[in-house]
């Protein structure tokens, strides 16, 4: 977590566009952000190639895998040539792969459809591969015990569970809960107490989550009706989309503070220009390694390249010049950097990204990586830090293990 980067420190100032609400002061920060908006494309055709060659590889060998349990224990097909479900998985297999690729080169229903249609698949082949593997287990276990185990009946118990399973993540994925916490900051101003922030992270807005799931977030928004909204990254999924038109509902939201967005990774799969002029258009601030004081709350904000390096995070946040007499909170799109922020002072990390997993048994990874920091909130030291699990979904529009959530802060 304290890994330093050899990336030069930033050294041009950009202007910020001025944006409609109630009165604060900005504190701004030398950044990166001419360079983080040119394309950057050198390279990129060959490990693209590269990356698709891999995942693909990996598709053709885990379909193969559940393919030949499912013959092993079930029976082969009769009759000579490919059968109908060698060619159904063989379809299948490629589907996840030539979905994302026009995803990122068009926006239509037909390719919304087919992404869709791919990512579901691959959401529920998840759990039919585990069931493959299960089947394996549960076999050479019998064969070691001495029990007589009906490997038609396994196998198709297994699978069956493993569509159950799938169906529920996709329902799951669907029901928006809404998590109430409370925080006590040191140094609270006394008008704090009482309010209330909303967060939220990962929606990506995209081929899956459109304008409709956005009309959904901001209805629940609207009844909850916070002072004011936090918005931490992966807005946008990163594909092919109109931004101005998935974003759209949001012009219907307003909260008394205003709403502050800091980018994600997948706002910086390429160039992110047209995202930050949707949101700048639906009234949100972006935070682009700057401060604004609010009533007494300072609010920072980073792009997710510039939490990536250690010394140009350290920088930012000596260059906003904290005031440690007052709260502070950080928007990072990850929760990492926290022994940076707590260096500087900050009060409050609020982050996404994790998504928690999403899926079984990606929730055993995901906690592997980010640790107790993976999701909700925990202390790192003086520093409080609290990681949702995200609106949407990335890929594979299930969840199973986990809720997809807006969060509603109370200051205490």
């Amino acid at each position: 977590m304290n890994g330093v980067g050899n990336s030069p420190k930033p050294s041009c100032a950009v202007a910020r566009p001025a944006v409609p609400s109630p009165p604060y002061t900005v504190r701004h920060t030398v950044d990166s952000h001419h360079k983080f908006m040119e394309p950057r494309t050198q390279g990129l055709p060959t490990r693209i190639l590269l990356f698709v060659a891999v995942i693909q590889s990996i598709l053709f060998a885990t379909h193969w895998f559940v393919y030949e349990t499912w013959t092993a224990f079930r029976g082969a097909p009769v009759g000579s040539g490919f059968s109908n479900l060698q060619v159904v998985l063989a379809v299948l297999s490629i589907s996840f792969v030539v979905a994302t690729l026009f995803s990122f080169r068009y926006s239509n229903l037909g390719v919304r459809l087919l992404y869709t249609a791919a990512a579901v698949w691959m959401g529920l082949f998840n759990f039919f591969f585990l069931s493959a593997c299960l089947c394996w287990v549960v076999y050479a276990g019998g064969r070691i015990l001495g029990l007589g185990i009906s490997s038609p009946l396994l196998v198709v118990s297994l699978f069956g569970v493993a569509a159950l399973t799938g169906f529920y993540g996709v329902i799951n994925a669907r029901w928006l809960r809404v998590k109430t916490i409370s925080v006590k900051l040191p140094n609270l101003p006394e008008s704090w107490r009482g309010r209330t922030a909303a967060l939220v992270t990962d929606v990506h807005l995209g081929p899956v989550h459109g304008a409709g799931f956005m009309r959904r977030i901001v209805g629940k928004l609207s009844a909850l009706k916070p002072d004011v909204v936090f918005v931490a990254g992966d807005l946008f999924d990163g594909s092919k989309a109109d931004p101005n038109a998935v974003l759209a509902p949001w012009k219907q939201f307003t909260s008394p503070l205003g709403t502050y967005f800091v980018t994600g990774n997948h706002e910086e799969f390429s160039n992110p220009g047209a995202y930050l002029q949707a949101v700048s258009a639906a009234g949100m601030r972006v935070l682009k390694g700057e401060k604004v004081l609010l009533d007494g709350m300072q609010i920072v904000g980073v792009y997710d390249h510039d939490l990536a390096n250690a010394e140009r995070l350290r920088g930012i946040l000596q260059s906003v010049a904290l005031d440690r007499s007052k709260p502070s909170i950080l928007l990072a799109h990850t929760p990492s950097r926290l022994a940076i922020a707590e260096e500087a002072g900050i009060s409050l990390q609020l982050s996404g990204h994790t998504h928690r997993g999403q899926l079984f048994p990606f929730t055993w990874l995901t906690r592997r990586i980010f640790g107790d920091y993976t999701y909700g909130l925990q202390r790192f030291g003086k520093l409080m830090a609290y990681t949702s699990s995200g609106a949407g979904t990335w890929g594979p529009p299930l969840r199973v293990g986990t809720q997809p959530e807006l969060v509603l802060i109370r200051f205490e």
